[in-house]
């Protein structure tokens, strides 16, 4: 639910290997298509918040109240699979090239949003299909210029869209949108970079920045990266929007199937963002047909009470 409210000696012989390959690997382009492959490219530098560790940052004092906001039995949730009413479920994406025609949205919070063009590829594809009710996002990379496009409650017409909100993301720069605006998500960050995807679960096993997730109850205020508040409540006791939650170190994953622990070791090591108003400790990922609904279900074993609140920075309320 996007809700705005207007004014982030075998072993050695391998290691020894393994930085040529990594660069060869990261350095090919990102594939064409809906769902496609980035080949192991890094969305935003290193040092972006969402590429961040944070396995080892102190806990933050109030973690337990805001950790009990989310109900402590409330099951982590993977809202993304294979097999959803017919068909894969989550947020979808396109990566595209700079050759695609682009077009001017008309966005309903145009004040806060980013004129564009935006890409138009034939048939983007809409976060629960043409006919959906639901936010309608579509995200769209433009793999030659590395930038981002996204967009909530989206309707293409003819020549241009007809969108809630817009916004464009340079994925060669860490810079945030202006204080106080929204993007195509309630935080005002970017959706994308936080998607669980099947190339890197399935194809790297590995997840190597932190993960979008969805809180019921949020607070009037938002800490860095976010920019954005979505909420009326000023109790200090729920989460503000950009919170960063991480799995306990302490928490055994070793009975989980593989493709669930490569999402919980990311869990652990980079943790989640609080981006939007939703159902509690609903991660968010893209769809695939390949995924395997019956292992990512099993993420479903582990509660809220298995995470931890990491240290929060200074939270704007206004």
């Amino acid at each position: 639910m996007n809700t705005h409210i207007l004014p982030y000696a075998v072993g050695i012989a391998l290691c020894a290997t393994l930085p040529a390959v990594a660069t060869q690997y990261a350095q090919e382009l990102p594939a064409l298509g809906v769902g496609a492959d980035l080949h192991g490219k890094r969305v935003f530098p290193p040092n972006n918040p969402w590429n961040t560790t944070i396995d080892t940052l102190p806990v933050d004092p109030n973690s337990a109240n805001l950790i009990a906001s989310m109900g402590l039995n409330s099951p982590l949730h993977p809202d993304f699979g294979a097999n959803y009413n017919g068909g894969p479920f989550g947020i979808p994406y396109e990566v595209v090239a700079d050759s695609t025609p682009k077009v001017p949205i008309v966005a309903t919070y145009a004040s806060e949003s980013d004129p564009g063009p935006y890409p138009f590829p034939p048939n983007p594809p809409i976060e629960g299909g043409a006919s959906s009710t639901g936010d309608r996002h579509v995200l769209l990379v433009d793999r030659d210029t590395w930038t981002l496009y996204e967009m909530w409650d989206t309707y293409p017409q003819a020549h241009s869209y007809n969108c809630g909100s817009g916004a464009i993301f340079n994925l060669n720069s860490d810079a945030l949108r202006p204080a106080g605006w929204t993007s195509a998500d309630a935080a005002g960050l970017p959706i994308f970079p936080g998607l669980v995807r099947y190339d890197e679960v399935v194809g790297r096993s590995e997840i190597d920045h932190a993960i979008r997730f969805t809180a019921q109850h949020t607070r009037r205020g938002y800490i860095a990266p976010a920019r954005h508040f979505a909420s009326s409540n000023s109790s200090a006791n729920l989460p503000p929007m950009g919170m960063r939650i991480r799995l306990k170190a302490s928490y055994n994953i070793s009975g989980f199937p593989p493709e669930s622990q490569v999402v919980l070791r990311a869990l652990k090591t980079y943790g989640a963002i609080l981006a939007d108003n939703g159902s509690n400790l609903f991660i968010s990922g893209a769809p695939d047909a390949r995924w395997n609904d019956d292992d990512l279900n099993s993420l479903k074993q582990v509660k809220a009470s298995n995470f931890e609140v990491v240290t929060m920075g200074p939270v704007t309320t206004q």
